[in-house]
């Protein structure tokens, strides 16, 4: 059986773009996960994908993990409420275009609805620019989260592509 999944793409080219959104209080953190813990991508790659079917990264063996997180251009950071463990994303330097890919991006099920994505996301896009990226991009679909879309656009990112897969 297969399902119809409509995927965007979106963009954003300046920081000046951005459309912050407010940290929730003191107790939550932002940190690169640093040393790099493979273990901590795919916990989050695995609870957070689980509803959302990412399944592409479940058949990859430790030594891809290692391999993927170990690249100097990939950057992943965590999102915590204490000690608590909330959420994280990963982003991809392309240096060839001088851009920034927000490859994965979540909270985990029990701190979503809280107000928390438009936080997270301005902190990936502020992050993304530090490098002196001239586009920051990302993809999103109909599989995702409700309110990821809307999280993307109220940030301040344009779509700049829309295809129809069939999965």
């Amino acid at each position: 059986m297969t399902e119809e999944v409509k995927r965007n793409y979106l963009e954003i080219n300046s920081l000046q773009d951005l459309i912050g959104g407010n940290k929730p209080s003191e107790d939550y953190s932002l940190s690169l996960i640093n040393p790099i813990n493979f273990q901590l991508n795919k916990f989050f790659y695995k609870n957070i994908g689980k509803k959302h079917k990412w399944v592409d990264r479940l058949t990859w063996s430790e030594e891809k993990w290692i391999n993927y997180v170990s690249s100097k251009n990939v950057n992943s950071y965590v999102f915590k409420h204490k000690d608590d463990l909330v959420g994280f994303f990963e982003l991809i330097f392309h240096p060839e275009n001088n851009e920034t890919e927000i490859a994965y991006f979540g909270i985990l099920e029990e701190y979503q609805n809280k107000k928390l994505g438009s936080f997270l996301l301005s902190e990936a896009i502020k992050k993304s620019f530090l490098k002196n990226t001239k586009r920051v991009w990302v993809h999103t679909c109909s599989l995702d989260h409700k309110n990821a879309l809307s999280n993307y656009i109220s940030r301040g990112m344009k779509i700049f592509k829309t295809e129809i897969l069939n999965i």
